[in-house]
């Protein structure tokens, strides 16, 4: 779901910088406690990584929901966040941020004003785009037969796939596609993964049984077809020994490039290119400016969408506090606050 961007300049009470599930969730947050939203993100669509990258991935770390799809989950996050009306401006950077009396002012790529009391930066990890994998000729297929995520499981149904990578993505993608891909090879440069310990367990089930062929310790090294469609993929060893696999279809899983952009002209401490804030509320150096979600550094932090939603309520209950510091609140649980516009 797109809602309608504004294109008038307007005061708010929170800017929220970042339209992914955190964001989304500050919506939530904020509005339990009787402050509106404005959320601005760089991308035409809602929802961040879960709508643009992986719509289709599998997600099991939400409370309450043992399996959802990453574009459920954001549908779930807009619907909880409709009733507090935020206004949505997509498709627009925040290009500048200065200090406006007690609050902030923000110019976003498209001209558009935005004066807030206080401003939570959902930013996941800035700008991002996939890291693509060295190979000869790569160019010539990207996008039709090597892809860097999946929008749809069913692209796949029939078809003998090979997926590079070591991480979470990697493997929960093996194990989703064992089921409609005639064949799925799992290619890793060494012989441990960086997955969740279930998923690896499952992962071993399956290699055993023969239904995954795990390729390790290989690399990708390179591609052979015709017109852009992948026959059949080199890989090398650490001892440079080689040899070719017959496949489809190859997803690249190595992690994403992550640009800040203009957040690092803004004056907020960072921490290789996170910003760098107190865990108790996720308050930054500057005053009336948290930051939430992956883009938000502190010891111990865990990049868990569970983590970030913590922390939207954390920095919701401090940015009232800083926005409105003589208007009492009596807050104890969110069913003690009753429905939306009630």
């Amino acid at each position: 779901m797109t809602l309608p961007s504004l294109t008038k300049d307007f005061s708010t009470d929170v800017a929220i910088i970042g339209a992914g599930p955190v964001g989304l969730f500050s919506v939530f947050e904020c509005g339990q406690l009787q402050m509106k939203c404005t959320v601005i993100d760089s991308l035409d669509v809602q929802g961040g990584q879960c709508a643009t990258l992986y719509p289709e991935k599998p997600i099991y770390d939400i409370p309450g929901f043992p399996m959802l799809s990453a574009q459920e989950l954001i549908e779930r996050l807009q619907a909880q966040a409709a009733p507090f009306a935020p206004r949505y401006l997509m498709g627009q950077q925040v290009e500048s941020l200065t200090q406006y009396g007690t609050g902030w002012r923000l110019m976003t790529s498209a001209g558009v004003e935005v004066t807030a009391r206080v401003v939570l930066v959902a930013a996941g990890v800035g700008a991002f785009g996939p890291n693509r994998p060295p190979l000869p000729g790569i160019e010539e297929y990207e996008g039709k037969s090597l892809l860097y995520y999946v929008k749809k499981r069913e692209d796949f149904r029939g078809k003998r796939v090979m997926i590079a990578g070591g991480g979470d993505s990697a493997v929960d993608w093996a194990l989703n596609l064992v089921d409609i891909a005639a064949r799925v090879i799992l290619v890793h440069r060494r012989p441990k993964f960086r997955a969740a310990p279930a998923s690896l367990a499952q992962l071993e089930t399956l290699a055993t049984e023969g239904k995954i062929d795990l390729i390790v310790p290989y690399q990708l090294a390179e591609l052979e077809g015709n017109n852009g469609m992948i026959e059949s993929v080199v890989v090398e060893d650490l001892d440079r020994s080689r040899k070719k696999l017959a496949c489809d279809s190859v997803l690249a899983f190595f992690g994403l490039s992550m640009k800040l952009g203009p957040i690092l002209q803004w004056g907020l401490n960072l921490s290789n290119n996170h910003i760098s804030v107190t865990q108790s509320n996720c308050s930054t150096n500057l005053q009336g400016i948290f930051a939430i979600g992956d883009i938000a550094h502190y010891k111990g932090k865990l990049k868990l969408i569970l983590s970030g939603f913590a922390e939207a309520a954390s920095a919701a209950h401090a940015a009232r506090e800083y926005a409105f510091p003589n208007a009492p609140l009596h807050f104890e649980y969110s069913t003690s606050m009753g429905k939306p516009g009630e």
